[in-house]
């Protein structure tokens, strides 16, 4: 089959909003079609892309990846995060990724184990920057927001509310307590990096049975994705210029979380040595989808920029 004619390889890119004018990539974007659009976000691209029974448990999928003992138990994600205080709350700014390395992780996760034992809970450390909960057999699992729709707002409205919702808020309150006295807070604000004084529970349920897609591999460092490719069957491969270069028709290379000017200075030659072999479908997290064919780039009369 010829390559134009082919599934394209699916390249998935932060918020077309985010490329000026000037960016390498609009030049693959001016001569390209326009397919309807796509998923907008983090979680509703993941969805789009894996079929997962029941939902998205983000905790037992990502455990089972790191551990591998995710099975027959409910679970959370339990990601460090940094909250501010304000008039009205308390709003959570960032989540995840929080350059921790694995003593630290550890230091800040000591006090909080015996918090989450006297619920019933297991509090374990995964990686630095991905904690999970183990839940007790039969506990119902708490309605919780993932980070992305709680990033830049009032924590407190994205909690469960009702009787079981002020367990969760008192156990959340505990949690922030104890980190916000948390000696490596203070050296980590001498190093200018935010305070771990929070965590964000999120992500529960049990591990499912199986995992549909249409994908026949994955190029990407996210957890959740990959743990979504290994449940799923197909292939998963760490994210590097020579892998991105190497993909192929029906793979998705996941590019979404990166600065766009990186991007530019060390993905876009790869990207446009793809573009000139097979069809790429340029996917931006903010839902517009662009389809570029090698024979796009005889589309002089598209080639200026606006």
């Amino acid at each position: 089959m010829d390559a134009s004619s082919s599934v394209p390889l699916e390249l998935w890119l932060p918020d077309l909003a985010r490329f000026d004018n000037t960016h390498p990539v609009r030049s693959l974007l001016r001569k390209a079609d326009h397919p309807s659009a796509g998923a907008k976000g983090y979680l509703a691209g993941l969805a789009s892309h894996f079929v997962v029974p029941g939902g998205l448990p983000a905790g037992a999928l990502t455990r089972q990846l790191m551990a591998g003992d995710a099975e027959g138990v409910s679970w959370l994600c339990a990601d460090p995060a940094w909250v501010q205080p304000d008039l009205n709350g308390a709003r959570l700014l960032a989540c995840g990724q929080m350059q921790l390395d694995m003593d630290e992780a550890l230091a800040f996760a000591k006090p909080l184990k015996p918090v989450f034992g006297d619920a019933g809970m297991i509090l374990e450390v995964s990686s630095p920057d991905h904690w999970h909960v183990r839940l007790p057999a039969g506990a119902p699992t708490p309605a919780l927001a993932a980070p992305e729709q709680a990033l830049g707002e009032d924590l407190y409205e994205h909690l469960p509310e009702g009787a079981d919702g002020r367990r969760w808020r008192v156990l959340l309150n505990e949690v922030q307590v104890l980190l916000h006295q948390h000696p490596r807070n203070a050296e980590r604000r001498t190093l200018g990096l935010p305070p771990i004084n929070s965590l964000w529970l999120w992500g529960g349920g049990t591990l499912p049975s199986h995992v549909r897609t249409t994908l026949k591999g994955v190029v990407g460092n996210d957890v959740l994705l990959g743990a979504l490719a290994k449940r799923a069957g197909i292939a998963i491969v760490e994210r590097t210029p020579q892998a991105v270069a190497a993909a192929s028709a029906g793979w998705l290379v996941d590019l979404q979380d990166l600065p766009v000017d990186d991007i530019a200075a060390n993905w876009w030659p790869g990207m446009q040595a793809l573009a000139l072999k097979q069809p790429l479908l340029l996917s931006f997290a903010s839902g517009e989808r662009l389809l570029h064919r090698p024979w796009h780039r005889w589309r002089f009369w598209r080639g200026s920029p606006r």
